[in-house]
């Protein structure tokens, strides 16, 4: 019993140590500052079209809400041409943009990338089996369910390595300062909002954000009444500061996507009994 507690307490350290170093990231800041650099009067319009094609290709929308992937015919079929669209974005100058350009830009990066790592190493029955992180560290957040290609620099745009992770926390978020993000970036996830069927546009940026968090709000994984309380996404948890920093903020924000019935709920919600997530693969078998 000695000896398995001794394990147990080196692996409980050795975890620690390994959020301590991971989540210490001193470039972080200097991300943000270079990426918040903008052209208002830009007129530059990406194309996105080859990711689009792939979108529409390989993303099913199921009955239940939830837009599944195909991605044995999408490895098979379209990743070639997945790897060469990520490519072009990343010989992109995203600075030179207009913002509503930039956020599209870095949405298709980030969703883009996820089903690559995901394609590259599938198959799998969650993308937090993925560990692109070598050593002792990779393998002992693998083996604790904490694993994933989050914090990985698998992406270099200006001169900037980035991972997944930086792209979200250090790019979309602290610039651009709007819920919704949470609506438009996919983790490959059955708990996730939804990868939708079509590539982000400047032009299009505001219906397609409310159109993900009017998708996500509205179905159980968002939302649900279970024995009278009110059960979330843990996503409204883990990031509570963008929506509100509180449940009564995160009820309020919710409400304003709400249909009717869950709108009514949530007006007279005051709590949130419980968060819950889905690491299952959104997967089209």
């Amino acid at each position: 019993m000695a000896q398995s507690n001794t394990t147990r307490d080196v692996v409980v350290s050795a975890v620690a140590l390994t959020w301590l170093v991971t989540s210490i990231n001193p470039a972080a800041a200097d991300a943000t500052q270079k990426f918040s650099k903008h052209d208002a009067g830009a007129t530059t319009v990406i194309d996105h079209a080859v990711w689009d094609k792939l979108l529409k290709s390989y993303v099913v929308p199921g009955k239940d809400g939830l837009n599944r992937v195909r991605y044995q015919a999408f490895k098979d079929g379209g990743h070639r041409n997945l790897k060469s669209y990520i490519k072009t974005l990343e010989g992109l100058r995203p600075t030179s943009l207009a913002r509503p350009e930039q956020f599209a830009y870095w949405a298709n990066l980030y969703n883009a990338k996820t089903i690559d790592v995901v394609l590259d190493a599938y198959p799998v029955k969650s993308i937090r089996e993925i560990s692109i992180k070598g050593g002792l560290f990779g393998f002992l957040k693998k083996s604790v369910g904490k694993g994933g290609p989050w914090k990985a620099k698998i992406m270099k745009v200006e001169g900037e390595s980035l991972s997944l992770d930086d792209v979200e926390h250090n790019i979309l978020r602290p610039i651009f300062k709007d819920s919704r993000v949470h609506y438009a970036v996919n983790c490959a996830s059955v708990g996730c909002p939804n990868l939708q069927l079509s590539a982000f546009t400047g032009a299009k940026l505001e219906a397609m954000l409310n159109a993900g968090a009017k998708a996500y709000v509205n179905i159980p994984r968002g939302f649900v009444r279970k024995g009278g309380q009110l059960t979330a996404s843990s996503i409204y948890n883990w990031f509570a500061s963008d929506f509100g920093g509180s449940a009564r903020g995160v009820l309020k924000h919710a409400a304003k996507y709400a249909k009717p019935e869950l709108a009514k709920q949530l007006s007279s919600a005051t709590s949130i009994a419980g968060y819950e997530y889905d690491w299952s693969l959104n997967d089209a078998k």
